[in-house]
């Protein structure tokens, strides 16, 4: 062998044990980052969906302008599950298959989220779920953004009896996993109080006269209602509830309430009901202020901004912060930097817990008044419950 060839064969083995030793990156210098988001954006949950997406939009454009993720641009892939389960499976694939998304953001509802799972799981990515749910998920490919039951139901049961609004509730929701679940934990949070549960009933979407069950919770004597039916729904029956005069009766602890169900009740109406939730548009809190003004900068003034715009957004900083972490990028790489991640949210800290992949953060209860939400008491930093074992 040649001086040359010996000296070739030197550099070429060299290479390969570099190479070995230092495997390059799953996404090639440059390559933009997919984040595919499958929300509802048709199908009565659109709402929500919007919020989300708002949310999403204004973390790409910061984590752009900022010079990216390690030097990747950010580019957030939207499809409408259409409020469906099996849709919601089907465009998860499509996003991961076809564009190759790191991560997926969505869905809304428990139904698709669980529908989901199985797919998340066998294509090893991400599920960035940033809706407030009943617990009880502990999966290396689901991260929750958003509320358990011990964060924003816990809290709130004591507070209405020591604020002296009461202590026996009727219960009333959708007849699907979140409100059945929710409810379940409420019943155990109500006995702990020494209060109690004088009804629970659960109606499929679409109905249109909630007469009857109204006349019922006025006839049971309850003075709380928990209340967990979503979107247009609920707006729906909220606005009956008023015309038959059982807004005067009973306190509505509404699950899940938020910003955008403000000024659909009309003029005046839907006042006092409480919530708890892990952000309030109007607190005078800066960085709150600071994200409201941010995203109206971009969505016009007149914008809704919900805890659902800053949930969805905390989700994509959480990906910049656990990619950077990691010192890589590919999706088991994102999985081990955001497990035990802290980083900043527009209300202070947030920290994804290491084991079950939830989040402690500052929480809130809210309280309708004046045509607006308020808070009503800051409640500090509350640690999801451990979901897992």
């Amino acid at each position: 062998m040649t001086l040359i060839s010996r000296r070739n064969l030197l550099l070429t083995t060299s290479a390969a044990v570099a190479a070995a030793g230092f495997p390059m990156p799953s996404i090639a210098a440059g390559k933009t980052i997919k984040i595919g988001a499958v929300q509802p954006f048709s199908g009565g949950l659109e709402l929500f969906g919007k919020q989300a997406q708002m949310g999403l939009e204004l973390a790409a454009s910061e984590i752009n302008a900022a010079g990216g993720i390690m030097g990747h641009q950010v580019e957030v892939l939207y499809e409408d599950n259409k409020t469906d389960p099996k849709t919601s499976v089907e465009r998860a694939r499509k996003v991961i298959q076809r564009d190759e998304a790191i991560a997926v953001s969505g869905p809304i509802t428990s139904a698709a989220r669980d529908a989901m799972a199985g797919t998340m799981k066998r294509m090893k990515t991400p599920l960035l779920y940033a809706t407030n749910y009943e617990g009880g998920i502990c999966d290396r490919y689901l991260f929750s953004f958003n509320t358990v039951p011990n964060q924003d139901t816990a809290p709130l049961i004591p507070y209405l009896k020591e604020a002296g609004v009461g202590d026996s509730y009727y219960m009333f929701g959708a007849d699907y996993v979140w409100p059945r679940n929710m409810f379940k934990a409420a019943n155990a949070m109500i006995k702990q109080i020494g209060g109690t549960s004088l009804g629970e009933e659960y109606t499929p979407f679409g109905v249109k006269d909630f007469s009857s069950v109204i006349r019922k919770i006025a006839d049971s004597g309850a003075k709380i209602l928990l209340f967990a039916l979503p979107g247009a729904d609920g707006i729906t029956f909220i606005k009956q509830a008023e015309e038959f005069g059982l807004m005067q009766k009973v306190t509505v602890a509404f699950l899940g309430f938020a910003e955008t169900y403000l000024g659909a009740f009309g003029v005046g109406k839907g006042e006092g009901m409480y919530a708890g939730l892990p952000m309030v548009a109007n607190s005078e809190e800066p960085g709150v202020q600071e994200f409201v003004s941010k995203i109206r900068k971009r969505e016009g003034d007149d914008a809704v901004v919900s805890f659902y715009v800053m949930t969805h957004y905390n989700s994509l900083m959480a990906v910049k912060g656990g990619l950077e972490k990691a010192g890589k990028v590919d999706k088991e790489a994102l999985i081990d930097g955001m497990a035990g991640l802290t980083f900043d949210i527009p209300t202070g800290k947030a920290m994804i817990t290491e084991a079950d992949h939830h989040v402690a953060m500052n929480m809130y209860i809210g309280k309708t008044g004046g045509g607006t939400l308020n808070v009503e008491k800051a409640l500090g930093v509350i640690e999801p419950a451990k979901q897992c074992g």
